[in-house]
């Protein structure tokens, strides 16, 4: 399931891509209350609308959807099935379905509450770098004033020159948790989604520390959705790119991280609590610009693109400030 973050008529709301279509979660749980489907008479369906209703309210954002935990969006994703099926759609209530080319997507996460980043994570990064493998991660945060959506502009800061991209693939947390044994952080996991870990190296340099160089406004472009974990079973085996006008600047797959999800999770872990909506973005491959001879920056009138399989394309301009 791909779960989103839209506005329709001015109003932000949450709903699920099916079909090229995106399917509105808050009237899709109204035709729970109403029994518009019949579930009543499909019991088959009964159990998931059970899960679904049992909470109540309808999720107020992405944040609380995620802390409803796996159940939750298997119900979830099992209802929104029985709607695309639906013999009598003349029934349904008008902006269930709406073309997805109809709605502004927005970041699936509009105020992630930690954005965990991880640097040196793929060997080719570290080779292109020169540098031994670190023995430990190198973590490094971003503030959540840096997110924004697909098709969002990438604003380039007055006073930084040498601002850079950061194709990745980031894990969106679903469960909270403290010292998670490995064999266990899949639990933990809701979904997938892509980072553009935005970078202005020439602040970083002259700061000696990584936090105000990545944490620009708009330095965090996200999604263009969530992806479930159910649906990417094995995610260290998708290929990871990035263009930049068209041209190739990076092309990998996450078989090259160095430290593995299970491995980041857990060892974080063991210093703080992960908590429903937070992301661990797990670091680029090699090909960043910053690394190229001669050096490659972003400008404004770029269109930078990062696509990561089985999830899609986030897509961004840039701009002056």
């Amino acid at each position: 399931m791909k779960l989103v973050t839209f506005t329709s008529d001015n109003e932000v709301r949450l709903g699920a891509v099916r079909d090229n279509s995106v399917i509105d979660l808050e009237l899709a749980m109204g035709l729970l209350r109403a029994d518009t489907l019949g579930i009543e008479t499909r019991p088959e369906l009964q159990e998931a609308a059970d899960t679904v209703l049992a909470p109540g309210a309808v999720p107020r954002d992405m944040t609380e959807l995620l802390g409803r935990g796996d159940a939750w969006r298997l119900g979830l994703a099992a209802i929104l099935e029985a709607a695309a099926a639906f013999p009598e759609p003349a029934r349904l209530p008008r902006g269930l379905f709406t073309p997805l080319e109809r709605v502004r997507l927005r970041a699936p996460l509009l105020r992630p509450g930690k954005i965990v980043c991880v640097g040196l994570n793929y060997e080719s990064h570290r080779a292109e770098q020169g540098i031994q493998t670190p023995a430990r991660p190198i973590f490094f945060l971003k503030s959540n004033n840096t997110i924004c959506g697909l098709g969002d502009p990438i604003v380039l800061p007055p006073n930084a020159q040498q601002v850079d991209f950061e194709a990745e693939f980031a894990v969106v947390i679903g469960k909270r948790g403290k010292a998670i044994p490995e064999e266990k952080v899949f639990e933990h996991i809701a979904g997938y989604t892509i980072l553009n870990d935005v970078s202005a190296r020439d602040l970083q340099i002259g700061d000696k520390q990584w936090f105000r160089g990545k944490s620009c406004d708009t330095f965090a472009p996200l999604g263009p959705w969530i992806v479930t974990k159910d649906e990417i079973p094995d995610p260290h085996a998708l290929g990871i790119s990035l263009t930049l006008n068209g041209n190739t600047m990076q092309d990998s797959n996450t078989s090259d991280l160095i430290f593995k999800i299970q491995f980041l999770v857990n060892y974080l872990s063991q210093s703080l609590t992960w908590e429903p909506g937070d992301l661990l973005s797990t670091g680029t491959p090699g090909g960043v610009g910053h690394h190229r001879q001669p050096p490659v920056h972003l400008r404004p009138g770029d269109s930078v693109s990062i696509t990561v399989e089985k999830i899609g394309t986030l897509t961004n301009p840039v701009v002056g400030p």
